[in-house]
């Protein structure tokens, strides 16, 4: 098992290793206090792993009551939200109690709001399986649920107490969702290390439980520099402000690394073109985009995607603030009027 200390708002620990989730109860226990869990999945990761972490707690002592919803990003809304935090009402979870996130990136997202919103706050844990989930969105304390005018636009800042990643999880996940989450280790690669680049050019499979510590590590240093997201943690939204419009515009058909992946090449390239990067970044990246079946192609129009852009809540005033890369291992922040996107995708 590795462990990695994040020292933000509040200080946790980020677990990573296999078998954790059957530790789930004890280690919930040790955050202290603690007597009510409700445990939030969906109905695909449920039936595979609900049982394990609602029998661990159980037997630590703990009452635990369960929240099941529909699968996917269409159920990351304020209807969901809602329910959710009546559900913890009706079970009677007081602000000593906690919330337990057992799924990918949107069960996170939202039990975390959920944790953050329910008696002006109350701890929660992430217990993430999926690829995307353990590298990225169970990290870092950013809560969201999607408005009709773009994703993650209504949320808030509420770190986790604890993330048990337990690798066993991810040889439940299906190969595009596995897929999905490589994306998101090639951003890390792709903003901090060229080291890990070229790990991952000789594949993954072998080292996986050392490449998502190596992941969590760096999104680590980024949280506790910039926790808010007002500077160098703004980084971590390499190939997002166009992997977000892509998702938006595909009605979310588009997987969220998928998209990043495309937004990834698209801003890569188009940095190039501008003398911004490096020459022959945007190849290498590709290269290893398609290794791990990722796409590297946007599918719709340049305006249609600038228009989505805009609506991103990245978006600051009249500009967009876009990460591009000057080489692998390093890229930077500029500010681009919102006008001038669309320039960037020709």
């Amino acid at each position: 098992m590795r462990c990695i200390t994040v020292s933000a708002s509040i200080q946790y620990e980020i677990r990573i290793g296999s078998g954790l989730l059957p530790e789930t109860g004890a280690a919930v226990c040790a955050l202290g206090g603690i007597r009510k869990v409700m445990l939030v999945s969906d109905d695909r990761v449920a039936p595979l792993y609900a049982e394990t972490a609602a029998r661990s707690l159980e037997d630590a002592g703990l009452e635990t009551h369960r929240f099941v919803f529909p699968h996917g990003e269409a159920s990351k809304n304020w209807e969901t939200l809602g329910r959710v935090l009546e559900a913890l009402c009706a079970a009677g979870l007081t602000r000593s109690d906690c919330v337990a996130a057992l799924g990918g990136g949107v069960t996170g997202d939202l039990a975390g709001l959920a944790a953050a919103l329910y008696g002006r706050g109350i701890r929660y844990v992430q217990l993430p399986t999926s690829l995307l989930a353990a590298v990225d969105s169970s990290v870092g304390g950013k809560t969201a649920v999607d408005l009709s005018g773009g994703k993650n636009m209504a949320g808030c800042f509420h770190q986790p107490s604890l993330v048990l990643c337990d690798t066993d999880t991810l040889r439940t996940l299906p190969e595009e969702e596995y897929r999905s989450g490589c994306a998101e280790i090639i951003k890390y690669a792709m903003i901090g290390s060229e080291a890990l680049f070229e790990t991952l050019e000789g594949g993954l499979a072998a080292q996986e439980e050392a490449v998502i510590a190596a992941c969590a590590d760096q999104k680590r240093k980024l949280v506790e520099e910039d926790e808010f997201d007002n500077g160098a943690r703004m980084l971590l939204n390499f190939g997002h402000t166009f992997g977000h419009a892509a998702e938006a515009l595909s009605g979310f058909s588009i997987r969220h690394g998928e998209g990043v992946a495309m937004g990834m090449a698209a801003v890569t390239r188009a940095a190039e073109r501008r003398g911004i990067c490096e020459a022959g970044t945007a190849r290498r990246l590709e290269e290893l985009l398609r290794a791990y079946g990722l796409p590297v192609s946007l599918p719709f129009e340049g305006s249609e995607m600038a228009a989505a852009a805009r609506s991103d809540k990245k978006a600051r005033g009249d500009a967009v603030h876009l990460v591009v890369p000057e080489r692998i291992g390093r890229c930077r922040t500029i500010r681009v009027p919102a006008a001038s996107l669309a320039g960037w995708l020709s």
